[in-house]
C-alpha cells in the first residue's frame, strides 16, 4: 500500500541528488528507494504530490523532505536584488534541503572530504550494506545506515577496507564516543548555533565546513552555509567580480548577506554550480 502527500513546487529527483544524501537508488519510473533511519522508504514524484510506499512511512517521509515547513517563507526571505541567486531558484526552484538522521549526516560527511559523489555513494553503501541492517521494500533488499556501536565494533582497519582512507579514523573514533556514551549528538538540538557549531568541531576530522553541513542537513539549522570549493568560486566571481577577497571577508559577508535562510541560499548556489556545468563531483 502507499499514500501521498502534497509537494507544491517540489523536484524530488534534484533533492536526492543534490549532494545532501547519498544512498538513494534511482528507480527510473518508479522513483527512488532507499532508507530513512532505519525505515524502508520508495518515493515517486506524481505531479505536485509525492507517492510514499510503504503507507506507514508518510509522516517520516514528509518530514525528511521537508514537507512540513512554508517554503514559500524561505523564497520570500532571501536577499532582496539578488540577481545571481535569483538565477539559481529559477535554475531549480522545487530543491529542497532534508531534514537528515543526525549520526548518519555526520558520519557521511566525515567521509565525504575530497571525494567524489560516486565514491561517497559507494562508501555509504558499502557500510549499509556489510555494517547496517538489512531492509526490505518489496523485492528490493536495502541497507539502513549502521549506528554508531555496530561501526565502533567494526574498527579502523575494517572502514579503511571500505576505502575510506584516514577518514576511517575520523568515522571511528567518533562512533567509539556515541557508543560509549560519552556524547549523545541529541544534545545538540537544545544548542544554539554557535554552541552547536563548537559541540560538532569537538569530533575529530570535523571542521566548520562538515560543521555546517551538519547544522544544515541534520539539525536543520538554516542559516548555516558551508563554504566549500563550489560556493567559494560561486562567491568570489559572482558576487565580488573575481577579486581576490580573504576567507573571512567571505564568511562575514556570507552571514551578513544571506540570512536567516544562507543554508537554503547555498544548497540553490550550490546545485547550479556543479549540476549546470555538467560536473558530478561532490563537495571536496
Amino acid at each position: 500500500m502507499a499514500a501521498d502527500l502534497p509537494a507544491p513546487n517540489f523536484d524530488l529527483a534534484a533533492t536526492l541528488n543534490s549532494g545532501q544524501a547519498f544512498h538513494w537508488e534511482d528507480l527510473g519510473e518508479e522513483g527512488f528507494a532507499g532508507c530513512i533511519g532505519e525505515q524502508p522508504v520508495g518515493l515517486r514524484q506524481n505531479g505536485e504530490r509525492i507517492v510514499v510506499r510503504p503507507a506507514g512511512a508518510r509522516e517520516i517521509a514528509r518530514r525528511y523532505l521537508r514537507l512540513d515547513e512554508d517554503h514559500g517563507a524561505v523564497l520570500a526571505g532571501f536577499p532582496k536584488g539578488d540577481a545571481v541567486l535569483a538565477e539559481a531558484v529559477a535554475y531549480c526552484p522545487g530543491l529542497r534541503i532534508l531534514r537528515q538522521p543526525l549520526w548518519e549526516c555526520l558520519a557521511t560527511f566525515l567521509t565525504s572530504s575530497m571525494k567524489q559523489v560516486a565514491h561517497i555513494r559507494q562508501i555509504s553503501l558499502r557500510c549499509r550494506g556489510e555494517l547496517g541492517r538489512s531492509r526490505r521494500l518489496g523485492s528490493l533488499a536495502l541497507g539502513a545506515f549502521p549506528p554508531p556501536a555496530a561501526v565502533a565494533s567494526a574498527g579502523e582497519k575494517r572502514l579503511r577496507e571500505f576505502g575510506l582512507g584516514y577518514r576511517a579514523g575520523f568515522v571511528h573514533r567518533a562512533a567509539v564516543r556515541l557508543a560509549g556514551g560519552e556524547v549523545r549528538l541529541e544534545e545538540g538540538e537544545a544548542l544554539d548555533d554557535a554552541e552547536l557549531l563548537e559541540f560538532l568541531l569537538s569530533f575529530d576530522g570535523v571542521g566548520e565546513k562538515i560543521a555546517n553541513c551538519v547544522r544544515l542537513f541534520a539539525y536543520g539549522r538554516l542559516s548555516a552555509f558551508p563554504v566549500d570549493v563550489w560556493i567559494e568560486r560561486v562567491l568570489r566571481e559572482r558576487y565580488f567580480g573575481g577579486a581576490e577577497i580573504g576567507r573571512k571577508d567571505l564568511l562575514e559577508f556570507v552571514g551578513r548577506h544571506f540570512g536567516d535562510y544562507g543554508g537554503y541560499a547555498q544548497q540553490y548556489l550550490f546545485h547550479h554550480a556543479r549540476t549546470s556545468r555538467g560536473n558530478s563531483r561532490s563537495r571536496p
